[in-house]
């Protein structure tokens, strides 16, 4: 996680070095049979594609109190963040990233190829955007929850219509490498049951904790053939190694992704890590309010 300035330098830094947004849909076609295939993308000449992905975006219980924002909104079709200072105050503006890389892409239009923002990884088992959208979590709690769901599926709706995506990040935020496929298959029904209608179908799943569930060998196995079969064709992992990895095969497209957090800024600014400097210079923007002791400065 990082703090809105951070974000914001982040953001100025990865543009300034010629990186433009694209869809991972760019990437590859997926055929009437279930094949995949690669997708030639042409870009502006010295331009570089980036594919920025944003997981959980459901404001957990656990989060409350602790500096984040409440819930998404709906303003006309401006999609703006709740906010809860610590005087107890609300106020509605650019507190997270949906708003904020909004604003930047309208200033600096550029930065996105063919209107491309950003995938989104939902979670279902807290519902999503703020928003206690899961009958089998708050059927009993929850009076609005009716309405919470037309509320989540407006915004969503507004979201895609301007350019961002959506991928399965598990209902329960599960690790896929240890879970046995009895319980992938019960987690993934939960999430089309509960999530999917709120955002629409997808083929994009992006692994919670990054644990997939294969080494960089070829895909194969009950596991993939189950989700491929549930109409998933394009996997995320998480490789800070390397700038970039990913394997194309015949029915599926992977890609390793880069954490952009605290603890990756930290590992960059010490010296254990140079992969984040390919897209920002970490030092430079490291917000002054954070703590000595998660900073990389002591």
């Amino acid at each position: 996680m990082v703090t809105i300035d951070e974000f914001n330098e982040i953001i100025q830094q990865v543009y300034d070095r010629d990186y433009i947004l694209v869809s991972p849909h760019d990437l590859y076609t997926t055929n009437s049979d279930g094949s995949v295939e690669n997708k030639p993308l042409e870009l502006p000449e010295g331009k570089k594609p980036l594919v920025l992905s944003f997981d959980d975006l459901s404001y957990y219980e656990y989060m409350e109190g602790d500096g984040f924002a409440d819930r998404l909104v709906l303003e006309g079709d401006e999609v703006l963040h709740e906010y809860t200072d610590a005087n107890g105050e609300t106020h509605t503006g650019d507190y997270d990233f949906v708003s904020l890389l909004d604003k930047f892409v309208e200033e600096n239009p550029d930065f996105s190829h063919n209107g491309a923002k950003g995938v989104v990884a939902l979670t279902g088992y807290n519902g999503i955007f703020g928003y206690r959208t899961s009958d089998l979590a708050y059927a009993e709690t929850n009076d609005d929850i009716a309405q919470d769901k037309e509320t989540a599926q407006d915004i969503a709706d507004a979201m895609k219509d301007n350019g961002w995506e959506f991928a399965t990040h598990s209902w329960g935020h599960i690790n896929y490498t240890s879970s046995p496929l009895s319980f992938i298959q019960e987690d993934h029904k939960k999430w089309q049951r509960e999530v999917e209608p709120l955002i629409g179908e997808t083929d994009l799943l992006i692994y919670p904790f990054g644990a997939d569930i294969a080494g960089v060998e070829d895909y194969g196995g009950e596991k993939f053939s189950y989700l491929n079969d549930q109409g998933v064709n394009a996997f995320f992992g998480i490789d800070t190694s390397v700038p970039a990895w990913g394997q194309l095969g015949p029915d599926y497209l992977r890609q390793a992704r880069i954490n952009v957090d605290g603890i990756s800024l930290k590992n960059a600014i010490e010296g254990k890590s140079e992969t984040v400097s390919e897209f920002f210079d970490p030092a430079s923007v490291l917000d002054e309010q954070r703590p000595d002791t998660i900073s990389g400065t002591s």
